[in-house]
């Protein structure tokens, strides 16, 4: 397992995110004017076993890296975001052992939700990672896994030039790696648990003559659900061309995603109905595909006996993406560059569930629709509906860096603009009892809909520019200065209204437009080489989280319920900020011997201001009918941690890494729904451990390699107000393989076999936390079981 600790030099920064690479007790030297492409710099070390922190040299802030070949390690075919759970701070849960399953994401970082934090593909937006994503795509999605570089998280903040409106906290950048210089192909195939069926292959063309080089790659992946009988998988397709004549290069990339993800159903806890930890079902599995047995389930003793633990028929998310750029680094001199990347994405997707018609609030909604008549009749005599919401989104945009190479100054400014067009529908169709539909078909296509119950276009504009200044007071002491600005615009037309009483709370979803501008968001940093293998670095930094623009859904303001909310939203309501300062010390020792060890602590403060809640009113964990949420500012969150991260050596193929963390991030003041105040002064924030560890031992000898992987979780809370939590547990992962060189004779040069298994313990626990109301109601997802998993990998 490889992770660095890296530094990203001043000028390399801004929206590239350029990342110099260089050993960790090399001496200081200047930067480079104009650093090679970021994606193209070669990763020094790559064979070395086991390499997995490495002290940086030019970062003010806490920065680690993920190369994408020990992604691989971790289990082939991995988001990248669940790739990176190992590193220091970072919690990452989902119900699926690769990550892929986006509904039930949770991500945590220094306190900071996954829609809290900024994301990027080689700079290139990625939006907030928001389910049902209304600005953006998954990084999964963006990037076949095995084509990963590598993936940089910036754990405290981001930097100034990152293309994203929801950077609160910090950052992860995720880097396609380079074609190839020897002309070749690959073809891996992965089976295991759960009929999984994993098809990868990839053809690089190698130097063509001039700096051309290219690839093409595709998977198809298929397994099936490992708590019901339903299938997760798709399409994917990546191709890559970079032109590289040393003053001009030249970068296209294309991505083509076609999946589809089952969803699962969380365990609802709500003490107030007598549902506790041990009485509740660990898992809810769908009944899907016997279709039979699932509508004489609505009338057994079982369905009634559910409460909120009902089971539904199926649901899953299904995507079609496509996503490309062309980008182009100049140097212009040996003192100025210039980098521009232009891009388009298009997502058409829709989420599914079909399940009971007499539950969450759904008697009430088709009443709305059809006061008087037979329900079941109605929607096909099966006892179940079908719920829909449409997705697409148009964005495209522009990124450009210009860095200029003064003196002693390394300067940096550049913008970022973008153009997003989305829209969504919700719609509810029948699900007939002599015809019912499959989860792996879209509504639309064959079915007219009985109810839309809303149609939103969204029209958005981004505008962000930033200018920074390293200044290198001495050879040893480098201070970085500079802000942000950011702008934006959007506006939504509501073409199809819900019926009054649909929407719980809502008399209509509002027209109109939202402006919010924030000129100046500061940061300021340090680094102090004080010997050749110690460092220390400070930062400060501000900064701003867009309101979010979803039509209907999340934390969006046109989501609220009247136009009289928004106009007072809009008039009244600020944007999440927050200052971040974060310091440390990074070291790099011999110990003698084969003895090595590096590492770094970190600790970090932040001042979350203008907190933003969602207020629903119709508090049921599980209601399916949606409500307008009152959103409003609530206060702050304060929140303190610290990392310390070492990685012991052995030689060259033998180490131990070892992370702990700690994390408190608490309430500032109570708020109040309705009449009630709600007491979450001084609570802690729900769903966020405080205490993380996580251990890496990689061992290699020969052709032979095998790393084992424990992850510790603490204790998380469940509620706003700390009445319930889950228990903190432990969980084991490993791998081995080989890699059997060929004889060169041979077509192919290598043979590598793996074997990997998630969750070696079969441990059951808590998953993604899923928080309801204030006080007595969570749900839980269940922890994916023991999974094992076999690879073969040809080189040719």
């Amino acid at each position: 397992m490889t992770f660095r600790m890296v530094s990203w030099g001043a000028l390399a920064l801004g929206m590239m995110g350029g990342l110099p690479t260089m050993a960790a007790a090399a001496p200081e030297t200047p930067p480079v004017a104009v650093p090679a492409d970021p994606v193209a710099t070669p990763v020094e070390d790559a064979t070395e076993t086991g390499q997995i922190v490495v002290t940086g040299r030019r970062s003010t802030r806490s920065v680690t890296q993920l190369e994408g070949v020990e992604m691989q390690k971790i289990l082939p075919g991995i988001n990248p975001l669940k790739a990176i759970q190992t590193l220091p701070g970072v919690t990452f849960l989902t119900a699926d052992p690769w990550g892929n399953n986006e509904q039930n994401i949770s991500l945590f970082i220094h306190g900071f939700n996954q829609q809290q934090l900024g994301y990027t593909l080689d700079g290139i937006p990625l939006g907030d990672q928001n389910y049902g994503n209304y600005n953006g795509l998954s990084p999964q999605r963006a990037i076949i896994s095995e084509n990963v570089g590598r993936v940089t998280l910036a754990s405290g903040a981001g930097d100034l030039g990152t293309a994203s409106t929801s950077n609160l906290g910090g950052t992860i950048d995720t880097f396609s790696s380079d074609p190839k210089r020897e002309r070749g192909a690959t073809i891996a195939q992965t089976v295991g648990s759960y009929d999984s069926f994993r098809t990868f292959a990839r053809v690089d063309s190698g130097d063509l003559g001039g700096g051309n080089a290219f690839y093409v790659s595709g998977v198809r992946q298929d397994a099936r659900a490992w708590d019901f009988n339903g299938k997760q998988g798709g399409y994917q397709a990546n191709g890559k061309f970079v032109h590289d004549s040393g003053a001009l290069r030249l970068t296209g990339y294309f991505a083509y995603s076609d999946k589809t993800e089952p969803n699962e159903d969380a365990t609802v806890v709500n003490i107030s109905k007598g549902e506790t930890p041990g009485n509740v079902p660990y898992v809810r599995p769908f009944l899907y595909p016997d279709f039979k047995s699932a509508v004489a389930y609505l009338t057994s003793p079982a369905y009634t006996a559910a409460k909120d633990n009902y089971r539904n028929y199926y649901s899953d998310a299904q995507r079609t993406d496509y996503l490309g750029y062309l980008a182009m680094t100049a140097r212009l001199s040996d003192k100025v560059s210039y980098d521009a990347k232009v891009y388009y994405h298009h997502n058409d997707g829709v989420g599914v569930v079909a399940g009971p018609i007499t539950v969450a609030g759904l008697p009430q909604l088709f009443s709305v629709y059809y006061p008087g008549r037979n329900l079941s009749s109605v929607f096909g005599g099966s006892g179940f509906a079908t719920r829909t919401t449409e997705y697409r989104i148009d964005r495209g945009g522009i990124v450009q860096t210009m860095k200029l190479a003064l003196g002693n100054h390394d300067i940096e400014f550049g913008g970022w603009f973008e153009h997003q067009s989305s829209s969504a529908f919700r719609r509810w169709y029948a699900l007939d009892v002599n015809n019912p539909s499959t989860p792996y078909q879209r509504p639309r296509d064959t079915l007219t809909p009985l109810i839309t119950q809303y149609y939103s276009e969204v029209r958005v504009d981004e505008l962000q520019s930033h200018i920074q200044d390293a200044w290198h007071v001495l050879p040893t002491v480098t201070i970085l200065a500079g802000f942000k600005s950011t702008y934006q615009f959007a506006t939504q037309r509501v073409k199809v209204q819900p019926l009054p009483g649909s929407f719980a709370g809502s008399i209509a979803l509002p027209n109109g437009a939202l402006e919010t501008t924030e000129v100046f968001l500061p940061q300021v940093g340090a680094v102090w080489d004080v010997t050749p293998n110690d460092q220390l670095f400070a930062n400060a930094q501000k900064n701003i989280r867009q309101f979010q623009t979803s039509a209907a859904a999340g934390l969006s303001p046109f989501a609220l319920g009247s136009q009289g909310a928004f106009d007072l939203f809009a008039a009244n309501v600020q944007p999440e900020t927050s200052w971040t300062y974060e310091g440390g010390l990074r070291s790099h020792h011999r110990l003698g011997g084969i003895f090595s060890i590096e590492g770094q602590v970190s600790v970090y403060h932040v001042d979350f201001s203008n907190r933003l809640l969602g207020i629903s009113p119709n508090p049921t964990v599980n209601a399916i009918t949606s409500g307008a949420a009152i959103l409003q500012n609530v206060g702050g969150v304060k929140t303190t941690g610290a990392d310390v991260a070492f990685t012991l050596h052995a030689g060259p193929r033998v180490s131990l890494y070892n992370a702990l963390s700690y994390n408190t991030s608490k309430y500032r003041q109570d708020y109040v729904s309705g009449t009630t105040t709600v007491p979450t002064r001084d609570k802690n924030v729900p769903g966020s451990p405080d205490w993380l560890n996580k251990t890496v031992l990689s061992v290699g000898h020969g052709i032979l390699d095998a790393q084992l992987i424990g992850d510790y979780i603490g204790r998380r809370y469940a509620t706003y107000t700390n009445d319930l939590s889950v228990a903190g547990y432990f969980t084991l992962a490993g791998q081995v393989g080989a890699t059997i060189p060929l004889d060169q004779r041979m077509l192919a040069k290598a043979l590598h076999v793996s074997v990997n298994v998630t969750n070696i313990t079969d441990r059951k626990a808590a998953s993604s936390l899923s928080i309801g109301s204030p006080t007595n109601t969570y749900s839980v997802f269940p922890l994916a079981p023991r999974q094992v998993f076999g690879t073969v990998s040809v080189s040719f």
